[in-house]
C-alpha cells in the first residue's frame, strides 16, 4: 500500500495525456486534413458511362412514392437505367412501381418472390439487382434516400477515370430542429471525415450504401457477397473493406452528388440503427481496425486525462488542449463546408465532448451479433 500511495500517478497520467494528444494531432494532421483541404483532380474531358442505378426495396411504398422520382428525374443524357429490386414486399410496392413504369420507361423492375435462406439483410436482392443490371457501372442508393440534385448520376460516374473501380459518395441526413438531429448529423459527418480521409491516404475501408458506386466486374471477380453471407449487414462497408484499394478507389464530395436521408426521430431508434451498423466493424481488415480503434480510444481518454493533468501542470495541459482545439476547429470548419454541414460548426466543441459518451455507449455494439438487419 505504501508503494501504491507513493507512485507518481499524476505524472503518469500527465505523460499519457501528452502522448494521447500527440496521437490525436497526428490523425488530424496526417489523415483528416486530406479531406479538409481536398481539391478534386482536374480533368480535361468529362465522360458519360452507361450507368445502372440500383435501389432495393422491401415494404417501402410510402418512401418510394416521395423519393423515387428524384432518381427517375435525373438529367443524364447518356445510357442509364433506374432499377428497383422489390424484395418480396407485402405492401403496395409492386402496384406503385407498375404505376411509375407507365410514366418512366427507363424504370427497370425486378420482383423477387422468395427469400434466400441463410443470406440475411440486403445482400440477396442487391446481388440479384447487380446480376440483372444492364451496365458495367452500378450506382447504389436506398429507398429512403433522394438525390440532392438532378446531376447525381452525371457527377458520380464522372469519377471513373482509368483504374478506378470504386467510387465513394456522401449521404447526409436532412436538417431539422433539435439537438438529436445535430448529434445524428455530426456522427454522419465524423464517419465521412474518416472514410474519405483514409481513402485519400490510401487506406479505403468502407462506403455507405446510400451513395456508393462500383463496377460489376469487381463485384463478380470477388464472388459478390459470398464471404459475407454470415453477417446480417456489410453489403456496403464490409464489401468495400474487402475490394477497395489505394489504386482503385475514388471519392466524390460535390454537393450535387449527395443523397439525402430522413434521420431517426428518437434516441432509441437511432441507437438501434447505430448498434446494427457497428456490428460489422469487427470484420474489417486488421490495419483498419487498428487505425479506427486507436483514434477512438485516444478520443475517449482525452477529456478524462485532461482533467487529471490540470492538477499536475495546468499550463502545459491547457496549451496541449488549445493546440488540439485549434487544429480540430480548422479541420472541422473546412471539412464541414465541403460536406454541407457548416451549420454544425458553432457546436463542434460540444459535439466533440459528446463523442466521449458516444464511444462508451456504442462500444458494446462491437460484440453483439444481431439476428436481423432491418
Amino acid at each position: 500500500m505504501t508503494i501504491f500511495r507513493s507512485f507518481p500517478w499524476l505524472e503518469l497520467f500527465f505523460t499519457l495525456f501528452c502522448l494521447i494528444t500527440l496521437v490525436q494531432l497526428f490523425y488530424y494532421g496526417w489523415f483528416f486534413r486530406r479531406l479538409a483541404f481536398y481539391s478534386p483532380p482536374s480533368k480535361e474531358h468529362s465522360q458519360q458511362h452507361p450507368v445502372s442505378v440500383i435501389i432495393c426495396a422491401r415494404d417501402e411504398a410510402a418512401r418510394l412514392v416521395t423519393h423515387l422520382p428524384g432518381a427517375l428525374a435525373q438529367r443524364y443524357p447518356s445510357t442509364h437505367e433506374i432499377m428497383v429490386v422489390n424484395h418480396n414486399s407485402q405492401d403496395e410496392t409492386r402496384y406503385l412501381l407498375d404505376e411509375f413504369k407507365k410514366t418512366f420507361k427507363g424504370l427497370h423492375i425486378v420482383n423477387l418472390e422468395h427469400e434466400a435462406l441463410g443470406i440475411p439483410g440486403k445482400k440477396y436482392p442487391l446481388s440479384m439487382g447487380i446480376k440483372e443490371a444492364q451496365h458495367e457501372i452500378v450506382l447504389l442508393t436506398d429507398a429512403d434516400c433522394i438525390p440532392a440534385t438532378e446531376f447525381w448520376i452525371q457527377k458520380m460516374q464522372d469519377a471513373y477515370i482509368d483504374g478506378v473501380e470504386v467510387v465513394l459518395g456522401y449521404s447526409p441526413y436532412k436538417k431539422s430542429p433539435g439537438f438529436l438531429n445535430k448529434i445524428i448529423r455530426f456522427d454522419t459527418f465524423h464517419t465521412a471525415l474518416q472514410y474519405f480521409s483514409y481513402a485519400l491516404a490510401g487506406y479505403p475501408y468502407m462506403g455507405v450504401g446510400r451513395n456508393l458506386s462500383y463496377k460489376k466486374d469487381v463485384f463478380f471477380r470477388n464472388k459478390g457477397f459470398s464471404a459475407l453471407n454470415h453477417v446480417p449487414g456489410g453489403d456496403d462497408d464490409l464489401f468495400i473493406n474487402k475490394v477497395a484499394t489505394k489504386e482503385n478507389t475514388a471519392i466524390v464530395v460535390d454537393p450535387d452528388t449527395f443523397t439525402l436521408s430522413e434521420p431517426k426521430k428518437t434516441f432509441p431508434e437511432w441507437y438501434r440503427q447505430k448498434t446494427r451498423h457497428y456490428t460489422t466493424a469487427r470484420y474489417y481488415k486488421p490495419v483498419h481496425k487498428l487505425l479506427l480503434g486507436l483514434y477512438s480510444a485516444t478520443h475517449v481518454l482525452f477529456y478524462p486525462l485532461l482533467i487529471v493533468s490540470l492538477f499536475f501542470d495546468w499550463r502545459i495541459a491547457l496549451i496541449l488542449f488549445g493546440l488540439r482545439s485549434v487544429t480540430q476547429a480548422i479541420i472541422f470548419h473546412k471539412a464541414m463546408r465541403k460536406l454541407g454541414e457548416e451549420d454544425l460548426f458553432p457546436w463542434w466543441w460540444l459535439l466533440d465532448m459528446w463523442m466521449f459518451g458516444y464511444y462508451l455507449i456504442f462500444s458494446t455494439s462491437l460484440w453483439k451479433r444481431p439476428k436481423t438487419w432491418k
